[in-house]
């Protein structure tokens, strides 16, 4: 018989933490937890197979559910010697989602559940606090008919609100007993009201609701959109965990928190975390109020009263320390904890691996490694590359002299700026349209997910740390502040102002959430240097990496950041850019528009000097690097003349009436420019142009030769052939000039010749081509356009309407096509291997700085992967860590 529940508590489990699938993150974790000895709450975890069942059954349970509950049940009551549903003794629960990817407030949970008019008084009996009851009881009708039967919960809020101000309360810490009497009394009526039915009275009636809300959560928009961003698979499902409750809010010396084991944000070994005294766990992840920090250091604008955790309760947070170091040292990673202090008794209601900023993950991952705890393979692959440009993040500048408006918690780091935007669906729109937008909120809940990620940053006017707007926008890496207590929110939600001034729906401004400053306007920013913890881990990665890495230039500053970035050798270098600056366009008109060698003389004898300075300045920087060099290879209508002024510049350069060359023009003008008259078809029909370049390639390395005694490794690439008459056109003008050169020069520059594929026929034709060519290099971006029939500049206008609607999976032109594309790219690999065994084989397009492009071309053996310089680091981690995956899987 299939098994549905697995039952934990009192150091005893039946699941551990690598059944994740079956339990969920956090089922999983407070059984391993349970099973090593850790105060965890027992309780029992419903299988993500029940989720499965549920949703292909039209919300039907297995049949032996039902047994298995009241026997998980029956256990929990012995284990905590109480009943649930007993008035005399009541056994209240939580139910709480948990699926095996975690989705922080992406699902729903429901606490204190198994109230009802006679079991509220048993509990106010049972723990001598009548208020502590009934704040339970109203917390619970809220939870539940929000999640189980649907009411709206601004009904809830609102009624809250109306009470308070009818009590004189500022805060629910303020409320009185018969305040939370008169909450539970209209929270009924709002039920009743919106759901046509009586709240639910009996215990199990409440649990079924429950169980059922939880699993419906699995499919609510928040949680679908936020599977989407995070590549979390539909299929998975949540399971279903039931525990004993524990209150944190029975009185000053209860407390409810959320701790890490390392400081989330900077990586440092620290406690880090914020809890509220007399609170449940909901006040502090939904920053339905403003928590305390756990120590004294971190205590600054709290309010003069307040008390850190480590002053609250010193006993406490000398416990909670020690089980922090224990949990970490159990599980070699970061730990998100949230726990309850009952009447001083500390429990543990969760750990999962904590979501930290890029720049902490990369600290921790070393600062481990250099602690003992993981090696240095597990360090390299704790890194997400894919999230490491995020790391860049710009700061307000200090020179600016901006003084912010306001200050907050800061919550997520980096800078933004945009238009205040406060509503998450405008955020959307307006996204849509192009504007940066900055999401302001009271606080966020899960509901805001689609604004959040529209959103270029985020502030809250209320919550912590670890509120639900924290936590999301570190995993998003969006710059957020939270807390920011002096920013007021009208209620219409149109505008907010901090003392006398006020911003309004679309005016913009500037929000530092590494510093927390909020300010005015459009404030300059200013990059970060690369941090050290990066260069150890990437120093880490070239060490375990068989793949090269090499850059794309086009410009001095390229090769400079090449080198900065530990560049292997250049992949690409692009020689267009030199073409079309200002001094030198007139003279590639009139190249370009010459009828016939005579006439394209003139201007190939101005050009060679221009074209042997460039190659010699940048192969002085690049000296003992392999450089790939790409003949010239523009669409001709980029240099033509389109404006009138155009014409008449051209026409005086070359002496010839307007009309005269609007006919030149007209006659290479082509439809298709992309298809059309370029790369080696260009070479082909001006090889004098060819000799130019490869000319001045050769003496300009001549040149650094003399100049340093050492020189690049010259690899000159050929755009655009279909086939092996075309490369070996072209390759018999390169030998020819290289052995000239020599000559007359006196300098033996090593150098091969090869071939970009970037059209299907030449993957396909790649046996042959390999047979006359030293290496390949993939031109994957116009490969993919050409597979795929769309330009990457049109393609915006559908890609993602595909992509929401699951017609492709990923954008083609970021990460690499490995179905079709990839499958040319296998191809033409295997045929050109077969053909020339020494054959070097990489990919120059922009898909070499992605992660899973990287992984893939690792796995059919290529030698190199090039990518612009500032994705080098990106290249290199993914690269190690797709050696470290391939020697797991053999």
């Amino acid at each position: 018989m299939e098994k549905w529940i697995y039952t934990f508590g009192g150091g005893a489990a039946e699941g551990s933490a690598g059944m994740e699938g079956l339990l969920g993150s956090k089922g999983a974790n407070l059984a391993e937890m349970s099973a090593i000895g850790l105060p965890v709450p027992p309780g029992f975890t419903i299988t993500t197979d029940v989720c499965g069942y549920y949703h292909s059954h039209d919300g039907a349970y297995p049949e032996t559910l039902d047994a298995a509950v009241r026997a998980g049940l029956a256990q929990l009551e012995k284990a905590r010697g109480a009943r649930f549903g007993d008035p005399e003794n009541p056994l209240l629960v939580s139910v709480r989602s948990g699926s095996a990817a975690s989705m922080p407030g992406m699902m729903d949970t429901v606490l204190n559940l198994g109230l009802n008019d006679a079991v509220v008084e048993g509990l106010a009996l049972k723990s001598g606090d009548r208020r502590f009851a009934y704040d339970c009881y109203r917390r619970f009708i809220n939870m539940y008919g929000e999640v189980v039967l649907d009411v709206d919960g601004f009904l809830f809020e609102e009624a809250a609100d109306e009470i308070k101000e009818d009590h004189g309360a500022d805060f629910d810490r303020d409320l009185t007993t018969d305040a939370f009497t008169e909450m539970v009394a209209r929270f009924k009526e709002i039920v009743e009201s919106e759901s046509g039915e009586h709240f639910p009275a009996d215990p199990l009636e409440q649990l079924w609701g429950a169980i059922g809300g939880v699993i419906r959560s699995w499919n609510n928009q928040r949680a679908v959109i936020y599977r989407s961003l995070h590549n979390i698979p539909e299929d998975t499902g949540t399971a279903v965990t039931v525990q004993a409750m524990v209150f944190g809010n029975l009185g000053q010396e209860s407390v409810t928190g959320v701790a890490f084991t390392r400081n989330p944000s900077t990586g440092v070994k620290e406690p880090y975390g914020e809890y509220l005294p007399n609170a449940q766990g909901e006040d502090v992840v939904a920053g339905l109020r403003t928590p305390l920090p756990l120590v004294e250091s971190a205590m600054h604008g709290a309010a003069e009263d307040a008390e850190a955790l480590s002053a609250h309760a010193p006993g406490l947070f000398d416990k909670l320390q020690t089980l922090c170091d224990r949990l970490e040292r159990h599980y070699g990673d970061v730990q998100d904890i949230e726990f309850t202090a009952e009447g001083g008794e500390l429990f543990l209601l969760q750990t999962r691996s904590a979501k930290r900023t890029v720049e902490a993950g990369l600290k921790i991952a070393v600062d481990m490694e250099r602690e003992g705890l993981i090696s240095r393979q597990d360090a390299v692959m704790r890194v997400n590359p894919d999230n490491l440009d995020s790391l860049l993040y710009p700061s307000v500048d200090p020179s600016s002299g901006a003084e912010p408006i306001a200050r907050g918690l800061p919550a997520s780091p980096g800078a933004a700026s945009g238009i205040a935007v406060f509503d998450p669906d405008d955020a959307v729109s307006r996204s849509r349209d192009g504007e940066d937008v900055i999401l302001v909120r009271k606080e966020t809940s899960p509901n805001d997910i689609h604004g959040m990620h529209a959103a270029v940053g985020i502030v809250t006017a209320r919550g912590g740390l670890t509120s639900h707007a924290a936590v999301v926008a570190r995993g998003m890496g969006r710059p957020c502040i939270c807390g920011a207590s002096s920013v007021r929110i009208d209620a219409e939600g149109t505008c907010f102002t901090v003392g006398d001034v006020t911003v309004r729906d679309g005016d913009e401004i500037t929000l530092d959430g590494t510093g927390g400053g909020i300010y005015l306007g459009r404030i300059p920013t200013v990059e970060p240097q690369l941090p050290e913890d990066l260069k150890t881990l990437v120093s880490w990665a070239d060490e375990i990496r068989k793949l090269d890495v090499r850059a794309n230039v086009e410009t001095m500053e390229d090769a400079r950041a090449a080198h900065a970035f530990g560049a292997d050798g250049i992949g690409l270098v692009s020689t267009e850019h030199t073409f079309f600056a200002p001094e030198r366009i007139m003279t590639v008109r009139e190249l370009t528009l010459a009828r016939n060698e005579k006439e394209r003389r003139p201007s190939l004898d101005r050009l060679f000097p221009l074209q042997r300075a460039d190659f010699t300045k940048l192969f002085r920087e690049l000296r003992g690097f392999p450089v790939a060099v790409r003949l010239l290879d523009p669409p001709l209508d980029e240099v033509l003349p389109e404006s009138d002024a155009d014409y008449q510049e051209t026409a005086e350069a070359l002496g010839l009436p307007i009309a005269a060359v609007r006919k030149r023009v007209a006659a290479v003008r082509q439809i298709v420019p992309v298809l059309g008259h370029r790369g080696c078809r260009l070479a082909i029909s001006y090889p004098e142009i060819t000799d130019m370049q490869v000319r001045a390639m050769f003496v300009a390395a001549s040149d650094v030769l003399k100049e340093f005694g050492d020189t690049v490794t010259l690899e000159i690439t050929v755009p655009l052939v279909v086939g092996k008459r075309e490369f070996d056109f072209v390759r018999i003008i390169v030998d020819r000039v290289a052995a000239e050169v020599e000559q007359e020069t006196g300098c033996t520059i090593s150098y091969r010749v090869g071939t970009l594929i970037e059209l299907p026929r030449a993957a396909l034709r790649a046996g042959e081509i390999a047979k006359s060519a030293d290496f390949f290099s993939f031109g994957t971006d116009d490969l993919t356009r050409t597979v795929f029939g769309m330009s990457r500049d049109d393609a915006d206008a559908f890609l993602t309407t595909y992509m929401n609607n699951s017609v492709v999976d990923l954008d083609p032109f970021v990460t690499l096509d490995i179905e079709g594309v990839g499958e040319l790219v296998r191809i033409a690999t295997e045929r050109g291997r077969a053909e020339n065994p020494q054959l070097l084989i990489g990919i120059c397009g922009e898909h070499g700085g992605d992660a899973k492009t990287v992984r893939f071309c690792h796995s059919i053996g290529l030698d190199y992967v090039s990518c612009a310089p500032n994705r080098l680091p990106v290249a290199r981690i993914a690269a190690a860590q797709a050696t470290i995956e391939q020697a797991t899987v053999s």
